[in-house]
């Protein structure tokens, strides 16, 4: 009996630790910097995990995305219609950044990743 009572705790604070994080807790906002790069606009891009968790392999939808300036591929890589953030390192509770240049500012909305807890 106890076997099963630890068991079903065990379970209950695993399962717990998952919930307590999403692919909504991946936040992307981005502002123009004012300045022009090849005429287009420069904008500085932040990616934040907003859970206590980390998440890695976090994928952004990048279909349709161009920049005149480039992306250090350990930031942000392109890989066809997504883009891998951070080379699928894990994101803590923190940030990175990084720019891009364009006439208007890109969509970079979170599609998956995974989390650990």
């Amino acid at each position: 009996m106890e076997k099963i009572l630890l068991a079903t705790l065990l379970f209950v604070l695993v399962s717990q630790g998952y919930s307590q994080c999403s692919l909504s807790n991946i936040v992307v906002t981005q502002s123009a910097i004012g300045r022009k790069v090849l005429g287009k606009t420069e904008w500085t891009v932040t990616i934040t995990n907003r859970c206590a968790c980390y998440q890695k392999n976090v994928k952004l939808n990048c279909k349709g995305f161009q920049t005149v300036e480039a992306v250090e591929a350990s930031y942000l890589k392109v890989l066809g219609d997504f883009c891998l953030v951070s080379d699928g390192q894990p994101l803590f509770n923190g940030a990175i950044e990084f720019n891009y240049a364009w006439d208007t500012q890109f969509p970079f909305n979170p599609i998956s990743s995974d989390i650990e807890c």
